[in-house]
């Protein structure tokens, strides 16, 4: 490192990257992305959202941009070091261009729907901020890795491990979920059938919610990688944050296996589809991902090649392309809805389906995702019952759980965890996410947190949602009562305060509370007693499967 970047490191501010902004600032800066050497500027992304290319004319069919909740001040031209969220420095930025996106249209153009079902316009609308950022960025150091660190092979060292074993054509396998026998055929067949050997390269980074987690899938594609393929094949693991696109999602992976090595990329039927929306219609057609790929192929300089459906055949007991079923063979096959529910239930799973080792591994996952952690967050105003009903419900899970159950009470955060903050409407918001995510700490861990608070802000509340529901189950309970039932039960004197100007922004007197709009449980109490209320709720969670009876 030069002696002006070293002062640079002690001198320059940072930026704090999100894990999406770091898994792509880290593929920019292996070449995964390559061509591009940074974030993008304002005419590179109008570029790439209206034309899936770059101002330079380079084919690029993804926004990848370094999203801000404002601009802070930045001008064109400053340095900036850009950290993991542990605060390891990974590459100096140096801004070339700040803008404010359409973000409608960025929906509209790249994933073809503005319908929030689509995880990939969910994000972009809630989550990405409302600043963009681009400009170039330089290597200091990447973000430490300590899992799997042997299949982590960037796109040189996966280059020279090809040239080393002396293999010139690879096709390589996109995947984010296990690989189960159709899968093994479809990928040794276009393997023999190209003459290739085989890149098995799954999506490590972030996926879609309700994925197997991604410890479980790379131990079972060790697994069967090893165990089946042999020496003709090679594991390495692809650190991305998928957007789940669609077509421009096929075009964009393919180019990254160009980029890590691959001369033919296998492109799925509905690559990388996030499923129905709103009205239960599929968000894209099956095979528009394997059309715009092969469409584009010469341009990205790599031979797509469009995954074939295979059936199991009883009768021959084999698997038999789905073009080239004969009259009167029927076929088998099993729902990833049924197979998971066979997997939770403890059933057999045919080995026609999937292999034993496979099985074998999932099955721990499943039992992992059954001791997944819960959050019960009450909100309502002050006096409507929530701490009450929050203590009452506390120790009936403590009597009947076998897990560890916590009670964060809004009072008690606030002496400990939030102390000194106020209650103006950023001090709330603050307050409210350090219970979320002390909360979904706990929920990471298997345990039970209870959570009692006002939380009068609903985006406040929702951001906790996001959060916490990547890490367990989230249920919203809202405590609901008048405000002059409220009042009346006053034992702290608060609203009697509030009422003569001596308590400043008080929820419900001179400041709002917005109530919930897709809570899971609403909860009366001038229809019922707390010890009922608890009641219904330990109810609602067994019959939900959220905690046993």
């Amino acid at each position: 490192m030069k002696a002006e970047q070293k002062k640079e490191l002690t001198e320059l501010p940072r930026i704090t990257l999100t894990e999406r902004q770091r898994f792509d600032l880290e593929q920019i800066l292996c070449g995964g992305f390559a061509p591009l050497t940074g974030f993008l500027n304002e005419k590179d992304y109008n570029a790439v959202v209206e034309t899936m290319h770059l101002a330079s004319g380079d084919i690029w069919p993804m926004p990848i941009v370094l999203d801000q909740p404002e601009d802070h001040g930045r001008k064109i031209g400053d340095r900036l070091i850009l950290c993991d969220t542990y605060g390891n420095p990974i590459a100096f930025f140096t801004v070339e261009s700040i803008y404010t996106p359409d973000k409608k249209k960025e929906a509209r153009l790249v994933f073809g729907t503005e319908d929030l079902a689509h995880p990939g316009v969910k994000y972009l609308m809630q989550d990405t901020g409302a600043v963009y950022i681009g400009g170039p960025v330089e290597l200091i150091n990447y973000s430490p890795v300590h899992d799997f660190k042997e299949l982590r092979r960037r796109p040189a060292e996966l280059k020279e491990f090809f040239k080393q074993k002396g293999w010139s054509k690879i096709v390589a396998f996109q995947t984010r979920n296990p690989m189960h026998r159709a899968h093994y055929e479809l990928v040794t067949r276009a393997a023999k059938e190209h003459g290739a050997n085989i890149l098995v390269h799954p999506t490590v980074g972030l996926t879609k919610e309700g994925d197997i987690d991604y410890v479980s899938r790379v131990r079972a594609y060790k697994r069967l990688v090893s165990g089946r393929m042999g020496d003709y094949a090679v594991l390495s693991l692809l650190p991305i944050a998928m957007r789940m696109g669609g077509p421009r999602e096929a075009l964009w992976h393919a180019i990254i296996r160009r980029n890590y090595g691959a001369t033919h990329f296998i492109v799925g039927r509905d690559h990388a589809g996030p499923g129905n929306d709103s009205n239960g219609n599929p968000f894209y057609d099956p095979y528009a991902a394997q059309n715009l790929a092969k469409k584009h192929e010469n341009e990205i300089g790599i031979v797509i090649v469009p995954m074939k459906e295979f059936a199991y055949v009883e009768s021959e007991n084999a698997y038999i392309a789905a073009d080239q079923l004969q009259p009167g063979q029927t076929q088998k096959t099993i729902s990833g809805t049924k197979f998971r529910q066979m997997l939770r239930n403890g059933e057999a799973i045919p080995e026609w389906f999937s292999f034993p080792e496979v099985v074998e591994e999932l099955r721990i996952a499943i039992k992992k995702e059954q001791q997944r952690g819960v959050v019960l967050f009450f909100t309502g105003l002050s006096g409507a019952g929530k701490s009450t009903i929050a203590h009452i419900l506390y120790h009936k899970l403590l009597e009947r759980q076998d897990r560890s159950v916590t009670l964060l009470d809004g009072d008690i955060v606030r002496l400990h965890l939030s102390k000194g903050l106020g209650f103006s409407r950023e001090d709330r918001e603050i307050n409210i996410a350090r219970i979320g995510f002390v909360a979904g700490e706990i929920a990471k861990s298997g345990g039970i947190a209870i959570c009692a608070a006002i939380a009068p802000y609903r985006d406040s509340r929702e951001q906790n949602r996001r959060s916490i529901e990547k890490k367990g189950t989230y249920v919203e309970i809202f405590v609901k009562a008048s405000l002059e039932t409220c009042e009346a039960r006053d034992t702290k004197g608060l609203y009697k305060k509030a009422r003569a100007g001596l308590l400043k922004h008080f929820t419900g007197i001179d400041d709002p509370y917005e109530e919930p709009e897709n809570a899971e449980l609403t909860i009366d109490t001038q229809q019922k007693t707390a010890e009922e209320a608890a009641e219904e709720i330990f109810s609602f969670l067994a019959a939900h499967g959220i905690v046993r009876l």
